[in-house]
């Protein structure tokens, strides 16, 4: 089946480095306009310029997404600059310190609910509107093998996770009649450059350290990234409200 997404208008955030990055060269290749978002200027200017090596218009935006005035600057550019919003990929997100319920702290928390869950709300809610109107739109998150069990990460990074998935069901339900569809891809261990803290206690990362053999096979950002491209095309036209793991079958352990 073809993919459609020739001609299509992409926003993918975190699209800098890793998953994102390898995602954002995904959809060019498939012929789509991409708009890079990233918190790393640097980053999302080099990726966007590699995807119009590719034949396509990619444009960059750099801040903080969990910011109102920065999503809106990236929804006004997508549908100003590249004509549309088709598909949203939100997959910005960082990782906590692998912490355990006690020893989470309120800056690590409220980072990582701002970040993680926070801000795909934010860009999820303000691209709706257009997709409504136009009765038709994709949205893919990266969620995480956090998002389906309680043994992946720490606390702070698990519960955002787990919001995450909350989120993408509850959106595809309610937004199911107007032609959107709303996934997720559930990464395993995946070669990117997202940072792990340093733990401030024994207790998380012991208590992980019992399943962190389950992993198997390190990816590589672009194996994740071709589900991401599935999920947001017409390939996937009758999938919708999903957490798809893209882990080597650890979710199946």
């Amino acid at each position: 089946m073809e993919t459609g997404l020739k001609g299509r208008k992409v926003i993918v955030t975190g699209g800098g480095s890793g998953i994102g990055r390898a995602a954002v060269l995904a959809f060019a290749a498939e012929g789509a306009s991409v708009l890079v978002a990233d918190i790393d200027g640097d980053n999302a200017v080099s990726a966007a310029e590699e995807a119009r090596a590719a034949g396509v218009d990619a444009r960059a935006v750099v801040g903080d997404l969990s910011a109102p005035e920065v999503v809106a600057e990236v929804v006004r550019t997508a549908v100003g600059e590249l004509g549309g919003v088709d598909v949203l990929v939100n997959n910005a997100g960082i990782m906590d310190d692998m912490s355990a319920t006690a020893d989470v702290s309120d800056e690590m928390w409220e980072r990582l609910i701002r970040i993680n869950l926070t801000a795909p709300f934010l860009l999820t809610r303000a691209v709706l509107p257009a997709m409504k109107e136009q009765g038709s739109g994709s949205i893919v998150f990266t969620a995480s093998e956090a998002s389906l069990r309680g043994s992946a990460s720490g606390t702070a990074y698990t519960v955002s996770k787990h919001g995450v998935a909350g989120l993408v069901k509850s959106t595809a339900i309610m937004y199911r009649e107007h032609g959107i569809r709303v996934n997720a891809i559930a990464p395993g261990g995946t070669a990117t450059g997202i940072a792990v803290g340093t733990p401030t206690s024994v207790d998380g990362p012991t208590a992980l350290g019992a399943y962190t053999g389950n992993i198997g096979r390190i990816a590589d950002a672009r194996e994740p990234a071709a589900a991401i491209v599935f999920l947001a095309s017409d390939a996937a036209s009758n999938v919708n409200g999903t957490i798809l793991p893209v882990d080597n079958g650890w979710a199946a352990v």
